[in-house]
């Protein structure tokens, strides 16, 4: 039986007690627990354990039963509907719902959380699904607003920092081979290991003392930017989240420890393959708005400007970096809070990374994947090379041609072959 409905009970029963010694069916009046002769006290602790008992039906009624998307209603489904009103809720999958739940469970148990925890996480993911603001979600959960506050910032808070290092990995082993390998059939390029981009993710408001000039992006909204590295499979095994709107992407990048741990060859450091002399090892693609160095390959020119040799290289390597635009684009239709990030400034960051978790997660779980959201069009100038990045810059150039030229043999020796082939059987 629930303890408040035990103590209330109990504190009634004394109340008569008291009040009424000839009825008692208990001890005499000498020796019940409150000592004063007035009925006062008494009286209060038994009024306020019937409130507490009302308190606590209401509190584990009130969310399950107020709301028409709450799991305990979606579980009545058959699993096809079930999956179906889950993702339009939460953007997963009930598996992939249980399999958070199991994740956080430790978690939320530390926490001391006064609703349950599907239903704590259900208030998170249709915050982070729908943007809908704490107030809404409130009204339909009936509860107070700063507590769907307090609830999301909790999960995206443990997304971002205990869940974070078992979904966002940079690859290695055998899973940086098969990386490679997908990256080449996209291609045609060797030891590609991801395609790296940055987008402005806009804030729906700004603290009262931050200085707006220094947020806006020169897409003229308020923003702060996500630099991400994708995979093929659009995984990211990268994000970093530190730069405010006027930042440019090269800065960004060399602001992010990603850069550090490439620059002091901390990590992709095997698999390396020979292009026409040159020693390379697995290496990002970006676009021009990145600088050009022996780890991170751009185009030659954003308009075809180039040799023949050059332009095939960057239709190929732009086929590549496509993964990264969609990946980004999948992440912010699936948690579209991240189309208008309302948010306070001091969780935007941790809000960012953690549906960048729950993107990879959606991606391993073979999630259906929706239509992507579309940036705004790249509008930024070249990357400018810095002088400490001079030899980086030296070797990334030459391997590029090498690797343009040797793009370029291979597609005239296929085409000799296709011709020959054509010519025998006619």
């Amino acid at each position: 039986m629930d303890p408040s409905l035990l103590l209330m009970l109990s504190n009634l029963l004394h109340l008569q007690n008291h009040l009424d010694p000839s009825s008692s069916l208990l001890s005499p009046p000498s020796s019940l627990p409150l000592s004063s002769s007035s009925a006062a006290p008494l009286l209060f602790f038994t009024l306020a354990s019937v409130l507490s008992y009302a308190s606590s039906l209401r509190a584990s009624s009130s969310p399950t039963s107020s709301s028409s998307s709450s799991p305990a209603r979606l579980l009545s489904l058959d699993p096809t509907s079930r999956d179906a009103s889950y993702r339009e809720s939460y953007s997963v999958s009930y598996p992939v719902f249980s399999s958070l739940l199991e994740l956080l469970r430790p978690y939320f148990h530390r926490a001391n959380l006064s609703l349950s925890h599907d239903i704590a996480l259900s208030i998170a993911l249709s915050r982070l699904s729908r943007g809908a603001s704490p107030s809404s979600l409130a009204r339909r959960h009936s509860l107070d607003p700063f507590l769907v506050s307090k609830i999301t910032n909790l999960v995206t808070r443990l997304l971002a920092t205990k869940i974070f290092p078992e979904y966002v990995k940079i690859p290695a082993g055998h899973r940086l081979i098969q990386t490679v390998q997908s990256f080449k059939e996209i291609s045609s390029l060797p030891n590609i290991c991801g395609a790296i981009d940055s987008s402005p993710v806009k804030l729906a408001r700004l603290p009262h003392n931050a200085d707006p000039a220094g947020f806006r992006s020169r897409h003229n909204f308020p923003a702060i930017h996500l630099q991400a590295v994708a995979d093929h499979r659009k995984i990211f095994w990268d994000v970093c989240v530190k730069a405010a709107g006027p930042t440019d992407d090269a800065t960004h990048f060399r602001d992010s420890l990603l850069y550090y741990r490439l620059t002091s060859a901390e990590i992709l450091r095997d698999s390396v393959v020979t292009v026409r002399g040159h020693h390379v090892r697995p290496y990002l693609v970006g676009d021009w708005c990145y600088p050009l160095l022996s780890f991170l390959l751009t185009p030659f020119s954003s308009n075809a400007t180039g040799t023949p040799a050059q332009n095939h290289f960057d239709a190929a390597l732009m086929r590549a970096r496509s993964v990264v635009e969609q990946a980004i684009g999948l992440l912010k239709s699936r948690w579209r809070i991240l189309q208008n990030l309302n948010v306070g400034l001091d969780h935007a960051a941790q809000t960012i990374v953690a549906c960048c978790v729950l993107h990879n997660i959606c991606q391993i779980a073979e999630e259906p994947e929706p239509a992507p959201y579309k940036d705004p069009k790249e509008t930024g100038p070249p990357a400018r090379v810095l002088e400490s990045e001079k030899s980086f810059y030296y070797f990334g150039e030459s391997l590029r041609q090498a690797m343009a030229d040797d793009l370029q043999d291979r597609h005239q020796r296929l085409s000799s072959r296709l011709f020959f082939s054509s010519v025998r059987l006619h």
